[in-house]
């Protein structure tokens, strides 16, 4: 969905991923106490976002790892922030898993193990996206929430980073 969001939009714009941060950047196996993977993605998010751009942290953010790490990143912003929470049952989160190119790299039942029904992180704002909703009326949704200007160049300002 976040690629969805950014293709839609062009350049100048992140998309900070958990499994490529925690897993192939830091090379964490799951997330546990003291891991390095909620500041590591919040603090490139502030980075990113006090350089002028638009940021869309994904993933499985776990409220109780993330939880912490993410608010204090939406309370330094002074921008906008839109919140976004996909309640997907665990039935259809394997289907949704079995269509990734990752799918060889983690089981169903690692996936067993994660899954949290209804973890949402709590914030004011925080919009509930239905598992029925499609990628596209998804994407779609966020594009309009955002008021992002579609087919952007390079946007972002530079502020001496």
């Amino acid at each position: 969905m976040a690629k969805a969001v950014r293709a839609s939009h062009g350049r100048g714009m992140a998309v900070l991923g958990q499994d490529v941060m925690r897993r192939a950047l830091l090379w964490e196996k799951k997330d546990l106490p003291g891991g390095l993977a909620p500041g590591f993605i919040t603090h490139s998010a502030g980075f990113l976002l006090n350089a002028g751009w638009p940021v869309i942290v994904e993933g499985i953010l776990s409220a109780a790892s993330y939880g912490p790490a993410l608010r204090e990143l939406l309370a330094a912003h002074c921008g906008r922030n839109l919140v976004y929470f996909l309640q997907v049952e665990l039935a259809e989160t394997f289907a949704r898993h079995a269509t990734r190119p990752e799918a060889d790299q983690f089981s169903i039942t690692d996936m067993e193990s994660w899954f949290e029904p209804d973890d949402r992180l709590n914030v004011p704002g925080e919009i509930v996206i239905p598992q029925t909703s499609s990628l596209h009326d998804t994407a779609g949704r966020i594009c309009r929430d955002a008021q992002l200007t579609f087919g952007a160049e390079d946007h972002r300002q530079v502020r001496g980073v």
